[in-house]
């Protein structure tokens, strides 16, 4: 049963968002393979960041940019086309969001239908239990948040960690995304625990040398990889 390869997605939270293509750019010149773009509504968060048309501009200036879309929004079903059109790759919805979760299942199917990769989230008071067997199945992508979703910059919420390791445990050969606070001095104890898509922001835009830094979290997932099969 193989497992899944490490893949790092900065985010774009942590640019600097007046010269947003170039730092893209300069992430996947260091190594990065997505880039995790922070779409909130100011309505399912408190704050608001971007949307179709920041992507739509990213998409034109970047050849082959994979934008990781983190929809912090309410009613996800409703931007799933206007994502895809503007070249997302990845739409990942928040459980919270939805005001009938049981009823995932159809936006899923929307998802791959408009040709992207489906994933759900967890917000940091939401246990993982919260995706059922059949969902977890079903999509692409679980991400567990390691910090209150809405804003940049907090910090790293150990107690979510358990969250992945419960979720690795049910599904071995799904990608396992953590999202907040995630660096250096915490990338170890997400890829413990069974994460292998890292998400990071400061620590890599911030960094004196970011591809050093991803090929450190790339490590720390690869020798992670043998404690799963434990689980």
């Amino acid at each position: 049963m193989a497992s899944p390869r490490p893949i790092i997605s900065p985010s774009v939270l942590a640019s600097n968002f007046g010269d947003l293509s170039n730092e893209i750019k300069r992430m996947m010149q260091h190594g990065a393979e997505w880039v995790h773009m922070d779409v909130m509504d100011g309505h399912f968060v408190p704050n608001i960041t971007m949307g179709p048309p920041v992507l739509a501009s990213v998409y034109k200036t970047v050849p082959g940019v994979f934008m990781d879309c983190h929809m912090m929004v309410s009613d996800p079903a409703k931007w799933v086309q206007d994502v895809a059109d503007a070249g997302g790759k990845s739409f990942t919805f928040h459980i919270e969001a939805l005001a009938e979760p049981e009823k995932a299942h159809d936006l899923v199917i929307q998802i791959h239908k408009a040709g992207m990769r489906a994933a759900v989230a967890i917000s940091p008071d939401t246990p993982s239990s919260a995706i059922s067997d059949l969902l977890g199945h079903e999509v692409d992508m679980l991400l567990v948040m390691t910090v209150v979703p809405g804003r940049g910059g907090q910090k790293f919420i150990e107690a979510c960690v358990p969250k992945v390791a419960e979720l690795r445990q049910r599904f071995p050969t799904k990608d396992i995304q953590v999202d907040g606070g995630v660096g250096p001095g915490t990338v170890g104890k997400c890829a413990c625990a069974g994460s292998n898509v890292i998400v990071a922001g400061t620590a890599l835009f911030g960094a004196e040398d970011p591809a050093a830094v991803m090929v450190t979290m790339k490590e720390s997932v690869e020798s992670s990889k043998a404690g799963w099969a434990k689980m």
